[in-house]
């Protein structure tokens, strides 16, 4: 039986954020602004407040988020939400921001002493969520992803609570992105896309988009190689990601992110770039243990094989990490034991793991 499930409105389209004070209005009084420092810079954040001013609503910033976000910064968040008294979170960023609110609602109004083995509650505060990166998908799933210095990687929390109410979607705030965020971020989009395929969840409602998804970033791929945007690519990356977060929001992840997580906690290297570190060494083995439904993934992708894959992401990733044998088998054996194992219609043993890992960053 196959279920697909996102209750998320969007609205999407130049100026929607300052267009839609009245959504915002309808949420309540006091709001609580989750972001990083970026967002001062791009106009998000003075667009937030704009549209909450001229509602007459309070907010107050918090903007402690760092690049992957950690208990520690959400215990703060969630206490300020508490003393505050907000009513509502508006969360303005990357991934991380959105995925700290998610967190940050919950504290607002649970107690929690292990963030990881605690099973929240649907009493959550409300979220409206506004990307400034078109990556992770996060303003239309129901998961955050936090720093877990026990375990040394990155886990996720879950709930159908954490669905945001709104999502606004305008891709003029990713006008000053970086090159390498501008990358990195579209390849997690096509990394949750691919990967969403690959789920024992999969149905045709998240193939199909997961398939638009792969068909906009595919069209992409010449601006991102040369790191010329218009605002049009904008807007149909950020469009990408949301449709691919749309899939993971149903399907989950794969091996992939499970490897992917010991790339960042080790050795800084941003999600979306660890993801595509790992895509094609990953797909080559997808290839050898089911053949038709990896090239029906990689056409969709607008690949013929795993190698041409790793020719188009080559100019996006540049020059590889190095690690040793010892450290990838170790990294191997934590993905062993994620969850996304069993996620994945096609089954990835330790040594498998440990292959991918050679291959896309071995010595």
């Amino acid at each position: 039986m196959q279920q697909y499930y996102m209750p998320v409105k969007i609205v999407r389209g130049r100026d929607c954020v300052a267009k839609s004070a009245p959504v915002f209005a309808s949420f309540g009084k006091k709001a609580l602004i989750v972001t990083g420092k970026s967002s001062a810079k791009n106009g998000a954040l003075a667009d937030v407040s704009a549209a909450l001013f001229a509602n007459g609503q309070q907010a107050a910033v918090y903007d402690k988020i760092p690049p992957n976000p950690t208990v520690a910064c959400v215990r703060e968040g969630g206490a300020l939400a508490r003393a505050f008294g907000a009513e509502f979170i508006v969360a303005v960023g990357g991934g991380s921001p959105m995925d700290a609110a998610k967190a940050i609602a919950m504290l607002a109004r649970q107690d929690a002493d292990d963030l990881f083995s605690y099973r929240p509650t649907d009493d959550v505060l409300p979220m409206l969520h506004i990307p400034t990166t078109a990556g992770t998908g996060s303003e239309v799933t129901p998961y955050a992803i936090l720093t877990n210095d026990e375990k040394q990687t990155k886990t996720s929390i879950s709930h159908p609570a954490f669905f945001p109410k709104v999502a606004f979607l305008d891709g003029k705030y990713m006008r000053g992105l970086p090159q390498s965020t501008a990358a990195y971020t579209a390849i997690d989009a096509m990394s949750h896309a691919m990967e969403g395929m690959l789920s024992v969840r999969a149905g045709a409602v998240t193939d199909a988009l997961a398939a638009e998804s792969l068909r906009l970033l595919h069209a992409e791929l010449p601006a991102l190689t040369a790191g010329a945007y218009t605002d049009a690519d904008r807007d149909a990356l950020l469009l990408a990601a949301t449709l691919a977060g749309m899939v993971i929001a149903n399907t989950g992840t794969s091996p992939v992110h499970s490897m992917g997580y010991s790339l960042t906690y080790f050795h800084g290297a941003p999600h979306g770039r660890a993801n595509g570190l790992l895509l094609p060494a990953f797909f080559e083995v997808c290839a050898q243990k089911a053949p038709e439904r990896t090239a029906e993934i990689l056409r969709a992708a607008g690949f013929s094989s795993s190698a041409a894959l790793a020719d188009a992401l080559a100019p996006l990733l540049g020059e590889r990490e190095k690690i040793g044998d010892e450290a990838l088998r170790a990294y191997a054996g934590k993905a062993s034991v994620n969850k996304n194992i069993k996620n994945c219609s096609v089954f990835f043993g330790e040594e498998d793991l440990f292959r991918v890992l050679k291959n896309s960053v071995g010595v």
